[in-house]
């Protein structure tokens, strides 16, 4: 994708990504709120974002202060009991570590839950409204409107096979080898199929139709193409068809995803790390296409968030999971003070890798 400086230089462009991360992080942060309330712990603070306090409010009776700092991308909810360093009666019952293995598993679970459940949400509204084909076509490959869509190319690897034999974006590919072309899956068979030899795609483009020799990857069959239907095509979900879309497409892109994260250990590759600035241009670029694209960029965002919340690492909720886990496997809790150190380093690890990769995006932006 090529940046384009007009994103950030449009006020409203910058205040529809801080709006759209911000929101994203508070769903996160309510699963956590609503969860420990639910089991009746003692939530000391829920704050939007970090930095100075510029409003807070504790309701009457309320153990909790509501404040919004200064930087409203971050959000945390503060739980009486969970640091051990902060002084509490260890024989109160409504601090966390005197909540059941459940309840505590159920309280730290259900922020990246309420993630997924806000994308599912997302995906169940446009399906109502209308998907982007394009969207629809990543999301629900399978789904049968995207199978009898034309197969168009709607964009390339640089420097690959594809762009140096002559194809472009917006060419809609007709035939591979003879072959028509029937839809996106059996494209990619046809590539597969010819693997390592000179082919010869025959295309449609300002209304001609062109034929160009491309060789696809000896290995993968690939030829450097994101291919998809129409850009401007709309599909109406059925309320049926939007309902069961609303658990497809988050799990479909929540494995799709993990074989992102297996491919990237494997090739060591870490260019597809994103951080703030990489999501703010996701999102002001959705934004330009409009409210549908918009949101589904939320959406998209949504299950990412909750699936790294998931991941059993240091700091992230999956790693508090597993000492859970650990307590539940052996009956036994882990010692307070070893579990918070390993939090601690894997929290400073994140920010490690957040400032490179912050670093890194802003250099890519402003070259």
């Amino acid at each position: 994708m090529e940046y384009d400086g007009d994103i950030v230089s449009n006020p409203l462009n910058i205040v529809l990504i801080v709006v759209g991360i911000s929101l994203l992080v508070i769903v996160h942060e309510c699963g956590h709120y609503f969860a420990a309330r639910a089991f009746g712990m003692r939530v000391l603070k829920y704050s939007i974002g970090f930095g100075p306090t510029i409003f807070k409010y504790k309701p009457k009776d309320s153990p909790t202060t509501f404040q919004v700092a200064a930087i409203p991308f971050l959000a945390y909810v503060q739980i009486a009991g969970m640091n051990p360093h902060e002084e509490f009666d260890p024989d109160d019952p409504a601090i966390f570590p005197n909540k059941s293995a459940f309840a505590r598993i159920v309280t730290i679970a259900a922020g990246p839950i309420a993630n997924y459940l806000c994308a599912a949400l997302i995906v169940f509204i446009i399906g109502l409204t209308g998907w982007p084909g394009s969207w629809l076509a990543r999301a629900i490959p399978d789904h049968p409107e995207v199978q009898d869509q034309p197969v168009m190319i709607n964009g390339y690897v640089e420097g690959g096979v594809a762009e140096a034999a002559g194809l472009r974006i917006d060419d809609q590919l007709l035939h591979v080898a003879g072959e028509e072309v029937h839809n996106m899956r059996h494209l990619q068979e046809l590539c597969t199929s010819h693997k390592g030899e000179p082919t010869v795609f025959a295309v449609r483009r300002d209304g001609q139709e062109m034929e160009f020799t491309v060789t696809p990857d000896a290995e993968t069959g690939r030829i450097g193409i994101r291919i998809g239907p129409p850009p401007d095509w709309l599909v109406e979900l059925s309320a049926g068809e939007a309902a069961v879309s609303a658990f497809q497409v988050p799990w479909n892109l929540t494995v799709f995803q993990l074989k992102m994260m297996g491919q990237m250990i494997k090739e060591r590759d870490t260019s597809n790390i994103g951080g703030p600035v990489g999501m703010g241009e996701m999102i002001g670029h959705a934004a330009e296409s409009g409210p549908r694209h918009y949101f589904v960029s939320l959406m998209l965002l949504s299950v990412a968030l909750g699936l790294f919340n998931l991941l059993p690492f240091p700091a992230l909720d999956g790693g508090r999971l597993a000492f859970l886990g650990y307590e539940v496997i052996t009956r036994r809790k882990p010692n307070e003070r070893f579990e918070l150190a390993v939090h601690t380093i894997g929290i400073l690890f994140l920010l490690g890798v957040l400032i490179l990769v912050t670093i890194r995006d802003i250099g890519r932006l402003g070259g």
